[in-house]
């Protein structure tokens, strides 16, 4: 983004007692503030967008821009007292104050010093307990401050602010920033960094008393102000709200603007009742379709569960108590023992992650279960929307704002409302009389299956079916037994030779040839990997113009119309018979379980 003078987008001011600022718009007040190395100006894509809505101040903090410079050992105290005094010289007598990084600590100290000054907070990117091995690192970047220019130091900022080198689609957005860092105030820079550097615990004890309604915003890959520290910040606080916005890094206001001031202006949107309920942002735009298709990723199934604890620590228990509540809101439900050691963890949590596991997630699920003591060692996992931990590899995942918390004999029902959702088609892990099963047809049962089995697979991408185009019409991927990439006449060998990437997954039919001999054939749905080339005869085909393909085989032609059928009611079934009767055994579309497999947590 090229610089523009603020003329043109904001009014310049200076307080009575020399503080900087910028003005722009109309409407509700809004206080932006700055974190350590910037000025007013960083928010220029935020006033922009903004000032048709709301009334925007910017403040120069202490020691930046126009603004004088903080005592040599200034407290947070002082650089709320600083916005105050802007706000009395202005006339503001309660405003919504936005803060990033350092000055997300002075907004939330202005909250709570002031609290009558203040409607809402958004504390982006602020550092929170920061874990030893990172608070000595800051420690030193401080001590090694010196009051003079350090262009090598503001270029590690910038390094880890963006990434080494900067991605091409973020040079703009660091040489702003850049700029920025250029022409502070060295020492005012020095002094207010020291600070910073020591007070990432200074609201440990007091967020539990911040009346306002406040959102704990930050990007899932910026590494020092990490959504663990939000999550824990939003636990704590009585109407706090975690929100990560993924791909995002520190600077996520520059580097993300539209996505960053939208979440900003919705939050502070919000009127009062909506802000002392449930989040009105969740499940705004869900696709009702697909949230349907995602919980029926739950057979009788196996989930981990996962929150943020208080010191920012990844917590999560197993339970096959899941079900879903609701469409309209989006609602659902999980369990947890009034015995397990997480108990008042989860009880007490603004929010929580429900992951249910594949097939190949047994161990996962057998280490939650435990009393292991670092049980996400074992599992690779990132930040969800909420700050709450999502297992890499889950069959689908559920990220919830706490609903409502239900005591129900000995276990208590979390009722979770879905800010998020994803899902993918592998197969989930199933739990049943005590044991894990596996609710695909078993590829090792079908391997000694006689080799003369007709097995093919209905493989699905993004609402096209693979097909093989031929001489006498189209037909589905199949070959002699599933065998393997090496037997050119199995199904697995001939999706090899044809480069396609597959993965088989429910059954769909199996029957008999009536005539004689008698002959098997059986048929998996599955998805498949977009070849890079339509060549060797690959044809991709909507699913709504399967019906117009020649297909010389009626039970193949059959099965399909079926299948077509099927796709647009979202409600399977394995159809098990001959080539002309049988009958479609339906797919349990979801289930309810009533224990936990394992909540010692």
């Amino acid at each position: 983004m090229a610089d523009v003078p603020a003329s043109a987008w904001a009014r310049q001011g200076t307080a009575p007692d020399g503080t900087g600022f910028l003005r722009a718009g109309s409407g509700a007040p809004v206080l932006f503030i700055h974190g350590v190395g910037m000025n007013a100006a960083i928010w220029q894509p935020q006033i922009e967008q903004m000032a048709g809505r709301f009334d925007i101040i910017a403040i120069d903090m202490l020691g930046h821009g126009q603004s004088p410079l903080p005592p040599p050992n200034p407290e947070l105290a002082d650089y709320a007292d600083q916005a105050i005094r802007l706000l009395d010289h202005l006339g503001l007598d309660k405003v919504s104050v936005v803060g990033h990084s350092m000055g997300a600590l002075v907004a939330q100290e202005l909250a709570l010093r002031a609290p009558e000054r203040v409607r809402r907070i958004v504390s982006m990117s602020a550092v929170f307990r920061r874990p030893p091995e990172m608070a000595e690192a800051v420690r030193q970047r401080a001590a090694a401050l010196n009051g003079h220019g350090d262009a090598a130091g503001a270029a590690q900022t910038i390094a880890r602010w963006f990434g080494d080198p900067v991605p091409a689609e973020l040079e703009s957005a660091a040489q702003k920033t850049a700029s920025a860092l250029s022409a502070v105030d060295p020492e005012g820079y020095a002094r207010t960094y020291r600070l910073f550097a020591r007070a990432d615990g200074d609201h440990a004890e007091r967020l539990q008393t911040l009346a306002v309604p406040a959102l704990f915003i930050t990007g899932s890959e910026d590494r020092n102000s990490s959504p663990a520290m939000s999550a824990a910040m939003a636990r704590l606080a009585p109407h706090g709200r975690c929100t990560v916005l993924a791909g995002e890094r520190h600077m996520m206001a520059v580097a993300a603007p539209d996505l960053t001031t939208r979440h900003i202006a919705g939050f502070l949107g919000e009127d009062a009742t909506a802000a002392q309920g449930s989040a009105v942002e969740a499940g705004a735009g869900f696709d009702s379709g697909e949230f349907r298709r995602a919980l029926g990723s739950f057979l009788t199934g196996v989930t981990i569960v996962t929150t943020i604890g208080p010191e920012g620590e990844p917590r999560g228990f197993t339970a096959n108590s899941f079900t879903s509540v609701s469409l309209d809101p989006p609602l659902v439900l999980v369990c947890i023992a009034h015995k397990a050691l997480g108990h008042p963890i989860f009880a007490t949590s603004k929010s929580f992650a429900i992951n249910i596991l594949n097939e190949g997630q047994k161990a996962a699920s057998g280490i939650f279960a435990s009393k292991a003591a670092d049980k996400f060692a074992s599992v690779a996992w990132r930040p969800g929307r909420t700050g709450s931990p999502v297992l890499d590899g889950s069959v689908a995942c559920f990220d919830c704002d706490m609903e409502r918390l239900v005591d129900a004999g000995d276990h208590s029902i979390l009722i979770g409302r879905v800010r998020d959702f994803e899902h993918n088609s592998s197969q989930p892990l199933g739990y049943c009389r005590g044991a894990y099963i596996a609710p695909g047809l078993s590829q090792e049962a079908l391997a000694a299956a006689p080799p003369d089995t007709d097995v093919g697979a209905i493989l699905e991408n993004g609402g096209r079916v693979l097909f093989l185009e031929t001489a006498d019409g189209f037909e589905l991927p199949r070959g002699r037994g599933l065998g393997s990439a090496g037997n050119g006449k199995s199904l697995k060998g001939l999706l090899a030779a044809k480069a396609i990437e597959a993965q088989l997954g429910f059954l769909f039919a199996v029957w008999d040839d009536a005539g004689s001999p008698s002959r098997s054939h059986v048929y998996y749905r599955g998805t498949f990997d977009v070849p890079a080339s339509s060549d060797r005869g690959v044809r991709l085909v909507d699913i709504d113009a399967i019906g117009t393909l020649k297909i010389v085989d009626p039970a193949i032609r059959s099965m399909l119309a079926r299948y077509a059928k099927e796709c647009s009611q979202d409600a399977f079934g394995v159809y098990v018979g001959n080539e002309t009767e049988g009958e479609v055994r339906p797919l349990a579309r979801a289930a309810v379980a009533d224990v936990n497999t394992g909540d010692q947590e």
